[in-house]
């Protein structure tokens, strides 16, 4: 299964954010990750909106965790954040396979298990026994496509 780009960017955004004290501006996010100032703004408003982060204006403003952040399990947030669309598409233009076809049950069940076996972890288990300094030094090399 494959998460779509800004899914990707909001879990590393959740984790950096997770992995340091204190609230991170945005500017900061968009360098540490290597992503876009305009594209990571969106991102952070969309978990702003779905309680995972909390955002504060002004002089020494910024963004930090919401306080049950932590606990929400990885699923649960890839959820929130990917669209419910099939893996494949089947109906546009309509498929002639598609009354004995067996391939979207199979990829629905695929999906769905990828989701509960994120769901066996919570933001905190990304971040904990040691792996914040890890996770605080991936993101795109200059020069990728998404770099800034």
């Amino acid at each position: 299964m494959q998460l779509n780009r800004s899914t990707d960017i909001a879990l590393r955004v959740l984790m950096y954010v997770a992995a340091k004290d204190g609230r991170r501006t945005i500017d900061e996010l968009a360098d540490a990750l290597a992503v876009p100032r305009h594209h990571l703004a969106k991102v952070v408003q969309r978990l702003q909106r779905l309680g995972l982060l909390a955002t504060v204006r002004g002089r020494g403003g910024g963004v930090e965790l919401a306080p049950t952040a932590l606990r929400t399990g990885v699923g649960s947030i890839v959820r929130k954040l990917e669209p419910a669309d099939e893996v494949v598409q089947c109906d546009e233009p309509p498929c002639p396979l598609r009354g004995q076809c067996k391939l979207r049950a199979a990829f629905r069940r695929a999906h769905e298990a990828f989701l509960r076996s994120l769901d066996e972890m919570s933001l905190a288990d990304l971040v904990n026994e040691g792996n914040g300094p890890v996770l605080l030094t991936i993101g795109w090399s200059p020069g990728e496509p998404g770099a800034r």
